[in-house]
């Protein structure tokens, strides 16, 4: 374990000098780093393979394309909160259930931004919180991934009950995402807690590509049908407005 520790303080030691220098040859790195000849090539040449950096045809090291990516989507999820929270708040005072905003990370969901309810029974849901794609108010994450993405989450996870409005049949699964796509949210009933109801709608980007999910949370004695278009439309609203000020087209 100490081993794989020194190799992974090492590896950023190397990246760390790109901080302060857009290129640098190998025997620049090994200068700066001091670290031995042998243990600096094994460790860019890996560095290299998983995209984390990049040599040109001069022979020069630069940070790779994945450290955009990241930016990227750093700079995205800062964004949305600073953009989302006016809203959310807003949204909060409208309906008087708690507000929540959802990211996809990996192959999980993680609520990065909530705004409590002013009901005395709440729900617990807490920034930081990770549920599965396939359950709750995280769901229409996945129903507006690409296909290809979607499939193939649907085909390598297995689909543990929650609470018991857990969908654990993949078909059941699958019909429930298109119906989230034609419609453009989604009504989630005691998947992650019993007796609980959620209403979620998709944020979009420039690319109207999926990259977060704003839902209403609470108990489900409050969610009486004649009650739901009232919320889907302020929620979906809340949407629509955040992911304009993303520039999304939608």
């Amino acid at each position: 374990m100490q081993a794989h520790n020194k190799t992974v303080v090492k590896s950023m030691q190397i990246l760390t000098l790109f901080l302060n220098y857009p290129k640098l040859t190998f025997n620049e790195m090994m200068e700066l780093s001091h670290i031995p000849k042998t243990s600096l090539h094994r460790m860019v040449g890996s560095l290299e393979e998983m995209g984390f950096l990049t040599r040109d045809e001069e022979g020069y090291y630069s940070l790779g394309l994945l450290f955009l990516q990241f930016g990227q989507l750093v700079s995205e999820r800062l964004d949305i909160r600073t953009i989302a929270l006016p809203i959310m708040k807003e949204l909060r005072d409208d309906v008087e259930e708690a507000v929540n905003l959802i990211v996809r990370d990996a192959n999980e969901a993680m609520y990065i931004e909530k705004i409590d309810t002013l009901q005395p029974v709440r729900l617990y849901t807490s920034i930081g919180r990770r549920s599965p794609l396939y359950a709750g108010d995280s769901r229409i994450i996945l129903a507006y991934l690409p296909e290809e993405e979607r499939e193939a989450y649907i085909e390598n996870t297995e689909l543990k009950p929650i609470a018991m409005g857990t969908i654990t049949d993949k078909s059941v699964l699958r019909q429930s995402l298109e119906d989230a796509r034609q419609n453009g949210y989604t009504i989630t009933s005691s998947e992650l807690e019993n007796h609980t109801k959620a209403i979620s709608a998709p944020i979009l980007n420039s690319q109207n590509q999926i990259v977060a999910g704003i839902s209403i949370a609470g108990i489900d004695a409050r969610y009486q049908e004649n009650r739901l278009p009232e919320l889907i439309q302020k929620v979906t609203n809340a949407a629509r407005r955040i992911s304009l000020k993303l520039g999304s087209q939608m």
